[in-house]
């Protein structure tokens, strides 16, 4: 199983991303999304999640209005969208996949992209 990560890169406050998570070896439908991240000296934190067929998600309050998470299961990838970002949203972004319901528990998860960084510049 290989999630890979992209779209992160240097950005200016108030700017936009589109990260992507492309996931293989195994059915991407069956399993739910999260995006998490985590800015150096941090813990791991929750960003989002998507149910298994994308008919629900939730947001961390942090980004809740600025982000928006989605899933394209014929194309085995998911989405984060962030708009008007903040330099506390400087962080590596990783995907993770779970069977069964969405979580915002990052431990619940059992596979894990290698991440893409994100800087927001001030």
């Amino acid at each position: 199983v290989q999630l890979q990560a992209s779209g992160g890169g240097l950005v200016q406050a108030g700017g936009s991303l589109r990260l992507a998570c492309t996931a293989s070896g195994l059915t991407f439908g069956s399993y739910a999304m999260g995006w998490f991240r985590q800015a150096p000296g941090k813990e791991r934190e929750f960003v989002a999640i998507i149910s298994m067929k994308g008919m629900s998600t939730h947001y961390a309050t942090s980004v809740n209005g600025r982000a928006t998470i989605s899933r394209d299961n014929d194309k085995n990838t998911g989405y984060l969208q962030m708009t008007s970002l903040i330099p506390s949203d400087s962080a590596r972004y990783y995907c993770a996949l779970k069977e069964g319901s969405a979580n915002i528990d990052a431990g619940a998860y059992t596979y894990w992209g290698q991440g893409t960084l994100v800087t927001v510049s001030s």
